[in-house]
């Protein structure tokens, strides 16, 4: 299994979709099957309910999906502050040999280019969200088997850099 983390605009759904396409193995999107089980988007999740309610339902359903999945699964960009969720990925390459946990590497500046007025993401309306930037970097620093840049790279760039950094065996 391949978990890829990284802040919002990192590239985690689009080259999670490509990584998979290239291994030929299943990709599954954290936000999408959350989608799935409550029955709304994220954006209206965060609102009516707040991010601590969203944030034990994505830690609920990343602990199932590690579990239950194979493949290329691509995290939300927010689900390492879950110490539960944080866990799980830091024990993953040891319960599961041969798992990474990959951090796509991605500076603020280019994150808000690359998803810039995507009403979708409620992070983008934070006036903190350099601190949040700043303050998520650590945990993925700290649960990653491999970083690879994302800036200024083409999706097929970053999963070269990816396949190469992965464990062989």
């Amino acid at each position: 299994m391949i978990v890829l983390v990284g802040f919002l605009g990192a590239g985690k759904t689009t080259v999670g979709r490509a990584l998979a396409r290239r291994l030929d193995v299943p990709f599954a999107d954290a936000d999408h099957v959350l989608v799935e089980r409550l029955g709304r988007p994220v954006a209206e999740v965060f609102a009516t309910d707040g991010e601590a309610f969203f944030r034990r339902a994505e830690h609920e359903a990343v602990v199932d999906l590690l579990t239950s999945s194979d493949g290329v699964l691509a995290l939300g960009g927010g689900a390492v502050e879950h110490p539960g969720t944080a866990a799980a990925l830091a024990a993953l390459p040891q319960r599961r040999p041969g798992s990474s946990v990959v951090h796509l590497v991605v500076d603020l500046a280019a994150a808000r280019e690359r998803v810039g007025g995507d009403p979708g993401r409620p992070m983008l309306a934070r006036p903190d969200l350099a601190d949040v930037h700043a303050r998520r970097a650590p945990g993925y620093a700290a649960v990653a088997t491999l970083e690879v840049a994302t800036h200024g790279r083409r999706v097929d760039e970053v999963v070269d850099a990816v396949v190469a950094g992965l464990p062989r065996g």
